[in-house]
């Protein structure tokens, strides 16, 4: 055929093989046949592990200047080491656990393990809550809710009136003392501690029971919910992983990734990886913002990744970079084997460019894949290890998983059960874990889904939305808000970053809309740096916009699916009200909540000028 695409890259994915169970009360039960292997419930036998079989290898690295600082297996060992050392003589617990304030860098990954040796719980903080909160509100309510007995930042300067709350109480522990602040542990001194007995009691003391991490997810309000993330549910979730995907242990695995740790995908899908398989993993200091996501091209490009973790956004933002030069994107490709996006659907526009750069730089399809879980997940449950050609499938339930599908109205509610999920739930908050898990122990996740088909399950389940982000119009009719949020975002591109679906009790659909920095600026013909106000309001982006828009309406059926109003957001989306994660997914009804005003607006008998009109 002449338009038939390229072959796939070769990568071993294992089989897929679902059994399907019917339930009389209507629900279904799916779960592999294949068995989850043995795994040893603790992560510090899991790097120990990593250590003796390749000491040398390069294990953390991240950028100094132009260059990048380096730690081995073996040199990070013998950190790690006396790290815990010294953590087990301050007495700490779970009741005095290690808060972490600063983002991903080599001291706080051996930090971590050094806690993960000493059984003490770890809590990284989103760094977005003591940096770019305006009341540090989130910082007290943690501060207060885990009570840390060790607070580190990588330097007091930018944390210093962070760490004045959450610290006060605690040690304070840094990299860095820049701001001269008085009684503070240098994390060097702690690294110089002798390891002795009690270290390897400490070790052997581990279940797989033991509390790991307090990983804060945001939800639907304004304060976190801790959830206990254990040993044995982590490392668990690895094996689950390489059962999947068993190419990974074919060839040693690099990673270049700027996830962030207080996050499940960075901090313990991404971060235990380079662990499970003795891999190396280069940090990188970018994101996708303006100004960084250059930064993440830069780093992507040295390194050649031979697995790529991303979300959306990050890709929309490291593609105009690879698209316009092909040295760099050849160089990203290089020995890449699999590219994978989670955090939120992957428009289709964004999966065709992806696709077109791999065969371009490569001559195949290298393979695209994603999975869905949650914190209190560990955070994989669903995975997809078959080829796709296109976006859509999350995947089929991992080695050891049940997966519950419950009716919820006229959906799906995915719910699953297994060695990966908490069963501790919420730190010191056992009404919400009451709430959260249903009689037979599943967590009851909110999320919907579909059979991709419905006759096979072993095609893997969709994405179907959020079930509490879903409303009625005043016809009565339903709209599916996760499905048409991603299907607009993609006919505006790439003009359109993110949208938050409304109209609640009205009769039409209108949407809240924040630009794509970059796209906007290339359709508007505006100048590097240009805001985000001002993009909002230049007439070629609303042109585009509203012709994206009547396009796509032209295409649908009926009213739940057509977007009769938009509004182009002149800020941002703001983390102390909770309607972004660092990652940056849009949590729908916090955003609703804060910009109620715009919403009226949006939907006014007699609409202003900023109201883009597309019916």
């Amino acid at each position: 055929m002449q338009n038939a695409k390229p072959p796939f890259k070769a990568v071993n994915f294992a089989p897929v093989a679902v059994e399907r169970t019917n339930s009389a009360d209507g629900s279904i039960l799916l779960r592999s046949r294949a068995k989850l292997p043995g795994y040893n419930p603790s992560l510090a036998a899991l790097f120990r592990r990593a250590v003796e079989k390749a000491p040398a290898r390069l294990y953390l690295a991240e950028r100094a200047g132009d260059d990048w600082r380096e730690v081995t297996y073996e040199q990070a060992r013998k950190i790690v080491d006396g790290v815990a050392a010294a953590l087990l003589e301050r007495g700490l617990s779970a009741e005095r656990p290690v808060v972490i304030l600063s983002g991903n860098a080599v001291d706080h990954g051996l930090l971590t393990l050094a806690c993960e040796h000493a059984g003490i719980p770890v809590a990284p903080i989103s760094v977005a809550y003591s940096l770019q909160s305006s009341d540090l509100a989130k910082i007290k309510y943690i501060t207060e809710l885990l009570n840390p007995g060790l607070v580190y930042a990588a330097d007091t300067g930018p944390f210093a009136k962070a760490l004045t709350i959450a610290g006060n109480n605690a040690e304070i522990v840094a990299s860095k003392n820049s701001a001269n602040l008085e009684n503070v542990t240098l994390f060097e001194q702690l690294a110089e501690t002798k390891p002795s007995a009690a270290l390897e009691k400490a070790v052997g003391a581990i279940t797989g029971d033991t509390i790991a991490k307090f990983l804060f997810t945001s939800g639907s309000t304004n304060l976190p919910k801790a959830v206990i993330s254990t040993h044995g549910m982590l490392t668990a979730n690895q094996e689950m992983i390489v059962g999947a995907w068993p190419y990974l242990e074919e060839t040693p695995l690099v990673l270049c990734d700027w996830l962030p740790w207080n996050h499940t995908f960075g901090g313990s899908f991404c971060f235990n990886l380079a662990q499970r398989l003795a891999g190396t993993m280069y940090i990188d200091g970018g994101k996708p913002a303006p100004g960084l996501a250059e930064i993440t091209v830069k780093n992507i490009t040295e390194v050649s990744p031979t697995t790529y973790f991303n979300v959306p956004a990050g890709y929309s933002a490291i593609l105009p970079h690879l698209e316009k030069d092909e040295t760099l994107a050849k160089k990203f490709f290089a020995r890449l084997q699999m590219i994978f996006y989670a955090g939120a659907s992957l428009p289709k526009d964004l999966w065709e460019r992806l696709e077109n750069l791999s065969i371009k730089s490569t001559g195949s399809r290298v393979p695209m894949t994603t999975a869905w879980g949650t914190t209190e997940t560990s955070p994989l449950s669903l995975m997809q290890h078959f080829f796709a050609d296109g976006p859509g499938e999350i995947g089929v339930p991992c080695l050891g998983v049940d997966t519950k599908l419950v009716p919820s109205g006229n959906k799906l509610e995915i719910r699953v059960r297994g060695p990966n999920v908490t069963q501790q739930g919420y730190w010191k908050r056992a009404d919400q874990t009451k709430a959260n898990f249903d009689e037979e122990g599943f967590y009851k996740s909110g999320d919907a889904v579909r059979f991709a088909d419905p006759n096979d399950p072993n095609k893997g389940l969709i994405f179907d939305g959020r079930l509490a982000e879903d409303f009625k119009l005043t016809s009565g009719t339903w709209v599916q808000v996760g499905t048409l949020r991603v299907a607009a975002i993609a006919a505006c591109s790439p003009v359109v970053q993110d949208m938050v679906i409304c109209g609640e009790g009205r009769e039409n659909i209108g949407v809240l809309a924040w630009l794509n920095m970059a796209g906007a600026a290339k359709v508007a013909g505006a100048e590097p740096g240009t805001s985000l106000s001002e993009l909002s309001k230049h007439p070629k982006v609303i042109e585009q916009v509203a012709a994206a828009l009547k396009k796509w309406n032209t295409s649908q059926s009926g009213l739940s699916t057509k977007v009769a109003r938009a509004i182009l957001l002149t800020d941002a989306p703001s983390i102390d009200a909770n309607e972004i994660t660092d990652k940056g997914y849009i949590n729908q009804r916090a955003a609703m909540e804060r910009r109620a005003a715009e919403i009226e607006r949006l939907f006014a008998a007699k609409p202003d000028a900023s109201v883009i009109l597309a019916l």
